[in-house]
């Protein structure tokens, strides 16, 4: 890179951005464009001096995505993702103790004040962890029949990798996400 101007010790780097906001000193062109004038502290009539601020909304969410993704989708803040939290249900239509627990565990989440998405569809497994990856909650849940066999609900967060998930208990798993929310 180039030397700094100010510091010659130190290197300019190149790093690519995304315009999220922008300022504009407009002065005086438009006040007298139009006659906009004030009384300055003399009484004399002077022309307004002006800006422009713009936020673009329509960026921010790219700007989030830019900032917070991996290969398998985003990986939104909690402040901006649609739901906190998503409960996979795994063989739901063909096992009831899975339904009652991925059920029971919207519930308790939902009741918690936590905005939870239940995904109840009749997908492969494979395909609802990928749509949750690429939608990007924060924390996914997993019911399945594994998962109860191994002593409950399967969490882990989008962050992690898929081998960092850890089994907990169902009378744990609201405490459990919301510790994991809390990170």
């Amino acid at each position: 890179g180039y030397r700094c101007a100010r510091c010659p010790d130190s290197y300019l780097e190149l790093h690519r951005g995304i315009e999220v906001g922008h300022i504009f000193k407009l002065r005086t062109v438009y006040s007298e464009a139009m006659d906009v004038k004030f009384n300055d502290v003399n009484g004399k009539l002077q022309p307004s001096y002006m800006g422009c601020y713009g936020i673009g909304t329509g960026r921010l969410l790219a700007a989030a995505v830019e900032a917070n993704h991996d290969d398998r989708g985003m990986m939104l803040p909690r402040s901006i993702s649609p739901f906190e939290v998503v409960v996979v249900g795994v063989n739901l239509h063909n096992n009831q103790e899975v339904r009652e627990t991925a059920e029971t565990l919207y519930r308790r989440l939902s009741d918690a004040g936590i905005d939870t998405l239940f995904d109840d569809r009749e997908e492969a497994p494979g395909v609802k962890f990928a749509d949750a990856d690429l939608i990007g909650m924060p924390v996914r849940a997993v019911v399945s029949p594994r998962s109860i066999q191994n002593g409950g609900i399967e969490v882990k967060h989008r962050k992690q990798s898929p081998s960092d998930s850890r089994v907990c208990a169902v009378d744990e798993a609201v405490g459990a996400i919301t510790e994991l929310l809390s990170n």
